[in-house]
């Protein structure tokens, strides 16, 4: 009876060493899990940071495109953005719309996006390209409209540099807010150039005119670059909440754009530049005069 008891006792420990074991074991596996996800986290930070680091901060920048709102020419979705002619003249690049079509065949690693007053800056956002090394050509033309809707950047802005007197920044379609550069952003029978994600990005099937920011139109084909009504065309719009089913007040700059009514002139926060570089990742700063190249 003795040796039975021992017996039963032996194998009750071992089934509880047993069953200890597979739930020791369960939670170191489940602590390799997480610290695997977290060496998993810190590297992507690391290979970011290396990314940054291995920036260079020399080059020239190169003037590819100029946006006056108020200037009596439309920079709608249609206009110049996937073509790449030349649009405007040189000595007049940085007070009203152009386009040079030499640089917009230039590759470009970065991208900044510049608003002035007068060819001063104001504020500038500078943007590392996803993929280096493309032209603007490429990123805006026909092959990439269809589907559209590439985020081409990553990790936000590499430099926001603003003025300390810049004014009308609450809703400025650049820099009232964050995240990344969108391109060629196709929704419905709508498109929109050039979008920031910490705005509003319409679903691809949604017909809400509400996606703002450079190059617009409310009625085109954006995966075929073709026109459906020119009501609807305009420059620049400012970010907010207007959705077509319930809004009849979309707020633009300045006067460039079609006689829609529910297009509203507003006033002009300044002209739009946008210049590409190869290797400079870093822009002057608030204060300093555009050319059609900068050195830095």
């Amino acid at each position: 009876m003795l040796n039975l008891i021992l017996l039963s006792v032996i194998v009750c420990g071992a089934v509880e060493s047993r069953g200890n074991q597979k739930k020791l074991l369960k939670d170191i596996s489940n602590k390799l899990i997480q610290l695997d996800e977290k060496l998993s986290d810190v590297q992507q930070k690391i290979e970011s940071i290396e990314d940054r680091l291995g920036d260079s901060c020399t080059g020239t920048w190169h003037l590819g495109m100029n946006i006056n709102p108020a200037d009596g020419h439309i920079f709608g979705y249609t206009v110049g953005w996937a073509t790449g002619n030349d649009i405007g003249k040189s000595e007049e690049a940085l007070t009203k719309d152009y386009l040079s079509a030499n640089v917009w065949v230039l590759p470009a690693s970065y991208i900044a996006i510049v608003r002035h007053q007068q060819g001063v800056v104001d504020a500038v956002k500078v943007f590392k390209f996803k993929v280096l090394g493309e032209s603007l050509s490429i990123r805006f033309g026909l092959p990439r409209m269809n589907p559209g809707r590439q985020i081409v950047t990553f990790g936000g802005p590499i430099q926001e540099s603003i003025a300390s007197d810049a004014e009308n920044l609450e809703d400025d379609p650049i820099f009232s807010v964050g995240g990344d550069l969108a391109f060629n952003w196709a929704y419905s029978n709508n498109g929109c150039r050039i979008a920031l994600t910490g705005g509003h990005l319409s679903e691809a099937d949604v017909n809400d005119d509400n996606t703002h920011g450079l190059g617009n139109h409310f009625a085109v084909n954006p995966l075929t670059n073709t026109i459906a009504n020119n009501q609807w065309t305009h420059d620049i719009s400012n970010i907010q909440d207007c959705p077509l089913q319930t809004c009849t007040n979309v707020r633009v700059q300045g006067t460039d754009h079609g006689p829609g009514p529910h297009l509203k002139s507003g006033p002009v926060y300044g002209n739009y530049a946008i210049y590409v570089s190869q290797t400079a990742s870093k822009f002057p700063e608030p204060g300093f005069k555009l050319g059609l190249e900068i050195k830095v």
